[in-house]
């Protein structure tokens, strides 16, 4: 969603969202999620229906009510008004709709993780699963392929995450699998660990050393990073002894790389010049 126009399209959505389910369990937010998500498929696999949604030279009443009539006794009144919003406000191009759509049901997915108080494992679970998926070039391929059956890759999914990750993992697994936001699989797995991050109030810190830190050195450095940035920051740790020695952390586009790899390879190429 580039554009403001679509942004706030998006934002009203998400304001009649939260009317419509303020009081909602996590059990029937999921359902919701479930539900609006299911539409996102809908509509990633209708173009006609996009684009007549989408139609600046329709009403947004009528729009709203064409959404209206193919969902109404489909889904669940909260879901089906929530929608419906959100198909009346206006979009400067239709694919903006689908990635709208999927947005707010991962909005959802994730308010029924919070209501549960799941939020934090949520996001670990995302961040370790992606490490799974970037370590096997198998596993990476079969899941990042587009043309392979989406039933039997979320199958896959589902047997590797199923009773040992929560629900809500699960569910955005598969969000990843279709491309969220049109990214490719791991990079809307990395897309999704951020929005939970960003769901609980924190930045990522994705942390790359060459052997565990202790609880002590964690505190340190996310205590180091929260006054760099102005806000708690989340540490998603990887061991690579590759590294030798020293810390390599990435927050957003920023890099700060101390490692003892990065100082060798710099006295290599200032010895070979």
């Amino acid at each position: 969603m580039a554009s403001s126009v679509s942004q706030q399209a998006y934002n009203e959505a998400v304001t009649k969202l939260e009317s419509e389910t303020g009081t909602a369990t996590a059990a029937q937010l999921a359902t919701v999620a479930d539900e609006i998500l299911s539409v996102a498929g809908l509509l990633r696999a209708q173009p006609r229906l996009r684009r007549a949604l989408t139609d600046p030279s329709r009403p947004s009443a009528d729009r709203g009510e064409l959404l209206r009539s193919l969902l109404t006794s489909k889904l669940a009144a909260a879901t089906v008004a929530t929608l419906v919003s959100l198909a009346s406000g206006r979009f400067s191009r239709p694919a903006d709709l689908l990635d709208a759509t999927e947005r707010l049901g991962v909005e959802v997915v994730l308010r029924s993780a919070e209501k549960a108080g799941k939020l934090a494992d949520v996001e670990d679970e995302l961040f370790r699963f992606g490490q799974i998926v970037g370590g096997s070039a198998e596993l990476a391929v079969t899941l990042s392929d587009p043309g392979a059956p989406a039933g039997r890759r979320a199958k896959l999914v589902e047997d590797l995450l199923k009773g040992k990750s929560q629900p809500a993992t699960v569910r955005l697994v598969e969000v990843a699998l279709e491309g969220f936001g049109g990214r490719g699989f791991e990079a809307s797995l990395t897309r999704l660990v951020e929005l939970t991050a960003a769901k609980r109030d924190r930045e990522v810190a994705y942390v790359t050393v060459a052997k565990p830190l202790g609880d002590a050195d964690e505190q340190a450095l996310s205590g180091k990073l929260a006054e760099i940035y102005g806000r708690p920051v989340s540490l998603q740790v990887v061991v690579d002894p590759a590294i030798i020695g020293g810390v390599r952390v990435r927050v957003g586009s920023d890099l700060y790389d101390g490692t003892i790899l990065r100082r060798l390879n710099a006295a290599k190429q200032a010895f070979a010049k």
